[in-house]
């Protein structure tokens, strides 16, 4: 299994801390053995769910012009019309999927095309879900633009857990659909902004994946 670079420095620090424990239950068995074992098990699921977190699944790139695809694996939370204040200044059809912390974290282009468009915005740590973490919290806007289609805005949203967003595009660079665009850190949420008369072709509470699921698809 592969594992992201992001990942690094809280492997290195997690594994030492681990074997520090293990180490030290092992030298000086001060404790009786069952409470030792417990221990020593905790210690070491941590550390396999600090790996798991940061794998990186080994997923083909996508090839179709009239789709976007889910920029994360996840769950729908929100579908819904909104207005977008940022950078289209007009209504759009919002999709919002929430990443647990059991969920890859990747993030991946959902059109490809140009990126048009990136801000990072420092903000709060709102839990994922609430209503106002697309707004307030910290996050990364990232627009691309389809050279037929248009532009699709999606958003990176830091979460209760969250402490780092990291993101890869930049404007006027080149954008594949389905390759990596960015990276966040434990629970986390990213939002896409789609044309109003985009097909929607997912429902609330879908698990989606990544790079993979056809959240909508163009309608010209």
């Amino acid at each position: 299994m592969r594992l992201h670079r992001e990942g690094t420095p809280t492997l290195l620090l997690v594994s030492a801390l681990v074997c520090f424990g293990l180490f030290t239950l092992a030298k000086w068995p001060v404790l009786p053995m069952p409470i030792s074992v417990l221990i020593g098990s905790v210690l070491v699921a941590v550390l396999g769910i600090v790996l798991w977190f940061f794998r990186v699944p080994a997923r083909p790139l996508p090839h179709d012009d009239t789709a976007i695809i889910a920029p994360c694996d996840g769950k729908v939370v929100v579908i819904e019309e909104v207005y977008e204040p940022e950078y289209f200044k007009d209504k759009r059809r919002q999709v919002s999927i929430f990443m647990s912390p059991l969920n890859v974290h990747i993030n991946y282009h959902p059109i490809a095309g140009t990126t048009a468009y990136y801000k990072y915005h420092p903000g709060k740590y709102l839990v994922a879900w609430h209503p106002k973490s697309s707004t307030e919290n910290e996050r990364s806007t990232v627009v691309n633009e389809h050279p037929r289609h248009g532009k699709v805005l999606f958003r990176q949203i830091a979460g209760a857990l969250a402490r780092r967003i990291c993101t890869y595009a930049r404007e006027g660079a080149p954008a594949v659909q389905g390759a990596e665009f960015g990276f966040i850190k434990f629970g986390s949420r990213v939002d896409l902004f789609l044309p109003l008369d985009a097909k929607i072709e997912v429902a609330l509470g879908q698990v989606v994946t990544g790079a993979h699921t056809v959240i909508a698809r163009f309608n010209h």
